[in-house]
């Protein structure tokens, strides 16, 4: 009877833990689902940072150089680093020197200084101090060896501050940083021309800068431009119209950006137009040489490192890029991949070094959905072969207004005349007979300057004008036995059509 009982217990008990077992398997199942190891880590971390917010209660941003996985400059950064030029002043024993801007007359012997890297600066706000950091994280050794992260320090900004002010900060002292270091980088601005850069070994474009530049010191003005006024003016009320017609495009939805296209023979003054303009809306300049811009992709790089309130000048288009002739098939362009392939110096042809930027990506650069990244920025393009260009690269749109660039005129050269001789000469005898000339011959106004320009103390009036009146004839006579050729040759093709329609007879 006793072993009945303890069979039948036995029993019992092995049912219990077969029905756990099934239990036990479901949950831990279940569990595995909600990733257990997840689960207990993520509630100690929870209680973890709780305890460390007691002993430490300082919360911190941080402000990267780079955003947009390092494609872009961040504009925070810069606003942040314009800021700390007047806040880290004070009480930093270490600082960093920049150059000075534009404030005071230029940048002479004025510097620019904020915190060197591993400094640590209080900043006050509404009874609220805050403390900035500046550091960098040194290159990665195991990063790809083109990239950017390769070879450069990523730099960084750090702000600190008690967690009972962290609304303060966030909500209102954040934006008064950035709202004063933009003021600031406008009144320490210097304008500068940019140029792009390639180097050999880098195709993909990813290098410390993509632009190199200048201080942009060009002399040029309207005022001293040689050109119609009737056309300066209205070019000056376009650039006017440009500069402030931000609410204008956004209401029509219509990205801030206007083309120019400065078309005529070499020598009417394209590029000196381009300073005038630079110089009128105070605008950087972006030179972009086309020729070395290896794929559509590192073009558009280049559109996103520009700046607002700057002109991106392509000059001499139609000789920078295949730019002007039928646009390919797709067959064509199949077998033109075909030849680069066969030309890869991996497969023991010859590297292609020409640039792969196409019509279709600059028309997409231009007027595409990268052209909105930025605003109130000038593209202009000159050419002296206007109707060899593409009709898809030049219509409104993309190139909004078209300035000929004429040769030059009555008015051109009497401002010429008084800007080179300083003195009043339109009652000169040789004044109306440079006058006439410029009426039958045509000469663009660099030359007509460079006649009119004194080349000793012994020169006056006279004698410049007397150099310009020969030069004139001078190409009067030219033009007159070009002419000639030209219609003798006309006459004796006509003569042969002539000899052998009588020939068949």
């Amino acid at each position: 009877m006793d072993a009945l009982a303890a069979y039948s217990w036995f029993g019992q008990l092995s049912l219990v833990v077969s029905v756990v077992a099934v239990c036990w398997t479901m949950v831990w199942q279940n569990l595995e689902h909600i990733r257990l190891q997840q689960f207990f880590a993520r509630n100690f971390n929870r209680r973890a940072r709780r305890l460390a917010a007691i002993v430490d209660p300082f919360l911190s941003v941080t402000f990267e150089e780079y955003e947009g996985g390092r494609i872009k400059s961040s504009d925070a950064f810069k606003e942040v680093r314009s800021y700390l030029t007047t806040a880290s002043t004070r009480g930093v024993r270490h600082l960093r020197a920049e150059s000075g801007g534009e404030r005071d007359g230029g940048g002479g012997d004025r510097l620019l200084l904020s915190m060197a890297k591993g400094e640590e600066v209080p900043d006050a706000f509404r009874g609220a101090t805050v403390w900035w950091s500046a550091d960098a994280v040194p290159p990665l050794r195991d990063a790809v060896p083109w990239s950017r992260a390769s070879r450069t320090e990523r730099r960084f900004y750090r702000l600190e501050f008690h967690e009972s002010h962290r609304d303060l900060v966030l909500e209102e002292y954040i934006p008064y940083v950035r709202k004063q270091g933009r003021a600031i980088m406008v009144q320490n601005r210097q304008r500068r021309l940019y140029t792009n850069i390639h180097r050999e070994g880098y195709d993909d474009g990813w290098y410390e800068d993509v632009w190199t530049h200048v201080p942009f010191d060009h002399p040029k003005t309207f005022d001293k431009l040689a050109m119609d006024p009737e056309k300066k003016k209205e070019i000056i009320a376009d650039l006017d119209m440009f500069r402030n017609g931000k609410e204008y495009h956004d209401r029509v939805g219509k990205p801030w950006k206007r083309g120019y296209l400065l078309y005529w023979p070499p020598g009417t003054g394209k590029s000196t137009m381009v300073a005038a303009m630079a110089n009128y809306l105070k605008y950087d300049v972006y030179d972009f040489e086309l020729t070395s811009v290896k794929t559509n992709t590192e073009l558009r790089k280049l559109l996103i490192e520009t700046k607002s309130k700057s002109i991106m000048v392509f000059e001499d288009i139609d000789c920078s890029l295949d730019l002007t002739g039928k646009r390919k098939t797709k067959e064509e362009e199949d077998d033109k991949d075909d030849d680069d392939k066969d030309a890869d110096p991996r497969r023991g042809g010859k590297k292609d070094a020409k640039s792969k930027v196409t019509l279709s990506g600059l028309l997409n650069f231009i007027d595409g959905l990268w052209s909105a990244c930025g605003e109130e920025r000038l593209i202009v393009f000159t050419t002296n072969h206007v109707d060899k260009l593409d009709p898809a690269l030049i219509r409104t749109g993309r190139m909004d207004k078209k300035i000929e660039m004429s040769y030059c005129d009555f008015e051109s050269f009497r401002f010429l005349a008084r800007m080179h001789l300083d003195e009043d000469v339109e009652g000169h005898e040789l004044f109306g007979a440079a006058r006439a000339l410029l009426q039958e011959v045509n000469m663009v106004p660099v030359d007509v300057g460079e006649h009119l320009t004194r080349k000793s103390v012994d020169d006056d009036a006279a004698t410049c004008l007397a150099r310009l009146v020969k030069a004139l004839e001078k190409a009067k006579e030219e033009a007159a036995k070009l002419e000639a050729a030209q219609a003798a040759e006309e006459d004796g093709a006509k003569g042969i059509v002539v000899q052998a329609k009588a020939d068949d007879n």
